[in-house]
């Protein structure tokens, strides 16, 4: 049958040809719409936790991969990105989380109306884990 049909298509010239072009039209209306949902959502992504940070005039850390946010707001509750724990399940989250990678880059906030002593009581228990990227995180300060 299929013999027929190419035999028939071309001896009269009336037959259907194969359309050898891509409509990208489609494709490139659903990626538009990825492109603004994204845009909407990203800043939405961030860390929830509400830290009041202090400044500094110190550069921007440099660095290829996401780090993990380690968080003490205002009260001394401890965060891991948005979720709230408590400094016993700390480093068994963190160990989960980085699959036991003691080079994953933790980034520890601490709110400016915070005790300094809380701060370090966890970055020395991050230091004690064997986590070695540990980095604190401030604001630049605001011009006047």
């Amino acid at each position: 049958m299929a013999a027929f049909l190419m035999a028939r298509t071309k001896r009269d010239g009336r037959g259907h040809r194969p359309m050898s072009e891509i409509n990208v039209t489609p494709f490139v209306d659903v990626m538009l719409v990825l492109l603004v949902v994204f845009m909407v959502t990203a800043p939405l992504l961030t860390v929830g936790v509400s830290v009041e940070l202090p400044d500094t005039a110190a550069a921007p850390i440099p660095g290829q991969d996401e780090p993990l946010a380690v968080s003490i707001d205002a009260a001394g509750r401890v965060y891991i990105q948005d979720s709230e724990v408590s400094m016993e399940t700390l480093i068994p989250r963190l160990e989960a989380i980085t699959q036991n990678n003691p080079d994953a880059r933790i980034f520890v906030r601490g709110d400016k109306s915070i005790d300094y002593g809380r701060v370090m009581e966890v970055m020395g228990t991050l230091n004690s884990a064997g986590f070695r990227r540990v980095a604190l995180i401030t604001e630049r300060p605001r011009a006047n």
